[in-house]
């Protein structure tokens, strides 16, 4: 799978939309918002009603600047299906090995839940794409650091879980190289007009956390 659609929007914009509880017939305009705000990465995880035929849509729709795939991807077979669907972009809450080696022989772009320092180095050295650590805000800024002097430097961390408008600043002083939004953006039944809304204001904050 060509991989530079996944490896040009975590470069221009690592803000992941995380769509838990969406619906297939929800995903055309929620997609449509999320273009319009500015997002690369989209993900519907698969704890959500069909998911699948959400993300083949979204796969079948988005523009090519764009990656769409599934989180909370938690087995091999999942990985293949992705695959096949054209998605090239896997999220995890944990590392999994299977997981991983499916996802490097069917060239995902993989975002690797981590919590440890030896989770995030197991997951590197399978071939994930960037860690995130998970969950974020539970553990804090602090620890973050903690994690990050050990990593090497080439290394993109991302933070998940509790990260909102209004705490993006201190993560992002503290060196974190992006987000993944879940509740905060998105919960069952949340209109396209006020996802839009959602994610042109996190899509600004981290332009002007970039520029400053």
């Amino acid at each position: 799978m060509d991989l530079s659609a996944f490896d040009t929007a975590l470069a221009q914009c690592p803000l992941v939309a995380i769509l838990r509880g969406i619906t297939p017939a929800e995903i055309d305009p929620a997609l449509d918002a999320l273009v319009e705000a500015g997002f690369k990465l989209i993900e519907v995880p698969l704890n959500s009603p069909d998911p699948f035929t959400s993300i083949e849509r979204l796969a079948a729709r988005a523009p090519a600047d764009v990656a769409v795939g599934a989180g909370t991807v938690l087995d091999a077979a999942s990985v293949h299906r992705l695959a096949d669907i054209g998605a090239p972009l896997l999220v995890t809450p944990n590392v999994d090995l299977e997981v991983l080696e499916a996802s490097r022989e069917r060239g995902l772009g993989s975002l690797i839940g981590c919590l440890t320092p030896s989770e995030a180095f197991t997951a590197l050295k399978a071939g994930a794409r960037a860690v995130k650590l998970f969950p974020a805000a539970r553990f804090g800024t602090g620890y973050l650091k903690d994690i990050k002097s050990v990593l090497p430097k080439q290394a993109r961390v991302m933070a998940v879980g509790g990260v909102t408008l209004d705490n993006m600043a201190e993560w992002h002083a503290a060196g974190i190289q992006g987000f993944g939004f879940g509740s905060n953006l998105y919960t069952p039944g949340t209109d396209a007009v006020t996802l839009g809304q959602r994610a042109r204001a996190l899509v600004a904050q981290w332009q002007r956390l970039e520029r400053a």
